[in-house]
């Protein structure tokens, strides 16, 4: 059981843990990509997204087992060659707009659920995400796979309380509302901008031993992502259209349920998620800055890693509140898909499909002996 656990469903788990906090904690992604094509148009567009990140899991995975590429730089040196550094351009801006998303939610956390200042909510975050950061790439991996589950049992609870409650308005909403003929499209869209987070997780894939390992893992990771985002959404149904114009719709239900104590909980919950997505996207950072002083046969301190965490995180929060979350997410995250589409979907497609495929072309790396 354990060998399952860690070669097939951890990976999937932590990929998990890193796009739901950007993805679609909040509920508000699931508006601007599902919800605003009807229903049943966002169900089908959950079905894309779900298939498309199992596809770009299966190759990612595979690619990175078969050449040790157990770090972005060096997994996009044996996709890209020497323009690797052009992933790093949406990279870097989506990390920053994630961040600054997750401060404003986590400020409304607080604020709503405690009457604290919104300011110390975002300082909290900053503070867990600099102290988890700090740790090790195991230890980071355990916590996410660990936080994983209990964030299944919590959207679980909220499925079969919210369809008990609401199940009549979720049926006629589902067949009275017919869906737009953009679901394909923003189901897309929605993937591949998400599909940033993968190389995020490289460093939980050293289980992986072979390739049916590493492609049933990928596989199951599409589906085990996207499973909370269904729960949600079928929830949300219930409350459609009007659902459409509020900025965090998970609040809003927690709201119409009237039990504190689960609403209490679930936010719990979800500003864990918010403190794994940050620590992945910071991690990430902190093993590019090392990687890079190792070439220069210099050490990064250690002091540094929770420093970049605290300073990172702070200049999001200020552009959160200066932007708006729901301008944040409608506006930027779109903009952002089609380099992600140039610059790891179509390469992973077709450069990563006749490495993995044709042998012959693959060149095994150790991310810490890469030519520059």
């Amino acid at each position: 059981m354990r060998r399952v656990f860690y070669h097939y469903l951890i990976p999937g788990l932590v990929f998990q843990s890193v796009v739901i906090g950007g993805g679609y904690a909040t509920g508000r992604e699931l508006v601007e990509f599902f919800l605003s094509n009807g229903p049943l148009g966002g169900l089908w567009g959950l079905l894309v997204t779900s298939a498309i990140w199992s596809i770009v899991l299966m190759l990612t995975f595979e690619l990175a087992r078969l050449t040790g590429s157990f770090d972005y730089r060096s997994f996009f040196k044996v996709l890209l060659g020497r323009f690797w550094f052009l992933y790093e351009i949406p990279f870097f801006l989506l990390a920053f707009l994630v961040l600054a998303v997750l401060g404003s939610a986590s400020g409304n956390i607080f604020a709503e659920n405690f009457g604290i200042n919104e300011l110390y909510g975002s300082i909290g975050l900053m503070a867990a995400i600099a102290v988890l950061a700090f740790q090790k790439s195991d230890v980071i991996e355990k916590v996410m796979a660990s936080w994983a589950i209990v964030l299944y049992v919590a959207y679980g609870v909220l499925i079969l309380w919210g369809a008990m409650i609401f199940q009549d308005r979720i049926v006629e909403n589902f067949t009275a509302v017919s869906e737009t003929g953009e679901w394909f499209e923003d189901g897309f869209k929605y993937a591949t901008y998400n599909i940033a987070a993968i190389p995020a997780i490289l460093f939980a894939l050293g289980h992986l031993g072979s390739r049916r390992e590493a492609f049933t893992a990928g596989f199951l990771g599409g589906p085990l992502a996207i499973l909370p985002a269904f729960f949600l959404y079928v929830v949300m149904v219930g409350f459609y259209p009007q659902i459409n114009g509020v900025a965090v719709p998970l609040k809003y239900i927690l709201d119409v349920l009237d039990a504190p104590w689960f609403s209490i909980f679930f936010q719990i919950v979800i500003f864990g998620t918010f403190i794994e997505t940050g620590t992945a996207l910071i991690h990430m950072l902190n093993e590019r800055i090392d990687h890079t002083l190792q070439e220069q046969q210099r050490t990064m301190p250690k002091s540094f890693r929770p420093a970049i965490a605290v300073v990172v995180t702070a200049a999001a929060v200020f552009v959160a509140a200066k932007v708006g979350i729901i301008s944040l997410i409608a506006q930027g995250y779109g903009l952002l898909t089609y380099g992600f589409i140039a610059f790891y979907l179509v390469p992973v497609m077709t450069v990563g499909v006749r490495k993995i495929f044709r042998p012959a072309t693959l060149q095994v790396h150790n991310s810490d002996h890469i030519d520059q």
